[in-house]
């Protein structure tokens, strides 16, 4: 299930909740990828409030929007990047993307596997991938009052086995939004010290969120795996006859 694109920019743009949701997942995006110089970097679901830092020294930057969630123009007052495309059928070359950001677009999409198909067809060789989903073991995922209350809640064993079986390779595991997910003026003062404590603490099953840098794996190539076969004779087992006397 998707939210619609308007639900999802009023709590990343204009909500107080949505902003400090914002800071943290973007604060965490830049420890993994500080910089994208020369790089196309691409966003898939609705990734833009994590995109700005890279404009300006990435090569390009495009943000693709799922059909049944909408689109937006984006970023504002700068020349639009936003595609509106089909959650399985991007409209980008086969090897061309470096690095891929996913959020609010896995565990809402019904074809899932689907998806990271074509996210593995698009990244190029070494290419990297970062999976932003609801953590099913916090308190994020069970308030349907913020995004990450919709579709599939993963655990990071659970979404590391997907990845694997789409040729993928979990690298690095790190977790988000540690502050309670409410705008009530208590909880947003002390917002800055729950991130603060949650980070320090080694498990990310207690965030909201938690982030999966993967790297495409080309070796074998998909589709090249040939059986072992073994040839079987349809005599095999089948005595000599024998010869009777006359």
């Amino acid at each position: 299930m998707h939210l619609d694109v308007q639900d999802l920019r009023n709590f990343y743009y204009r909500n107080a909740l949505g902003r400090a949701a914002q800071k943290s997942l973007r604060g965490r995006l830049l420890e993994l990828w500080p910089e994208a110089k020369g790089q196309t970097v691409v966003g898939f679901g609705f990734a833009a409030p994590l995109l700005r830092p890279y404009l300006k020294d990435a090569r390009r930057v495009i943000t693709l929007m799922p059909g049944p969630q909408g689109v937006m123009p984006w970023p504002a007052g700068m020349p639009n990047t936003s595609v509106l495309t089909e959650e399985t059928l991007w409209p980008i070359e086969t090897g061309h993307v470096d690095k891929l950001v996913l959020l609010h677009g896995l565990e809402t999409c019904e074809r899932q596997a689907d998806l990271l198909e074509e996210c593995w067809r698009v990244l190029g060789p070494g290419g990297k991938a970062l999976f932003i989903v609801p953590n099913r073991a916090g308190l994020w995922a069970r308030r349907d009052k913020t995004p990450f209350g919709y579709g599939r809640p993963y655990s990071p064993g659970q979404l590391d086995m997907q990845l694997k079986k789409h040729q993928f390779l979990p690298e690095r595991h790190v977790g988000a939004l540690y502050q309670w997910p409410s705008n009530h003026r208590i909880w947003m003062k002390s917002a800055g010290l729950f991130e603060r404590v949650g980070r320090s603490v080694p498990a990310i099953s207690a965030g909201g969120a938690f982030m999966v840098e993967a790297t495409k794996l080309v070796y074998p190539p998909k589709g090249t795996r040939a059986r072992e076969r073994k040839r079987v004779s349809i005599l095999d087992g089948l005595s000599e006859p024998a010869v009777g006397r006359a």
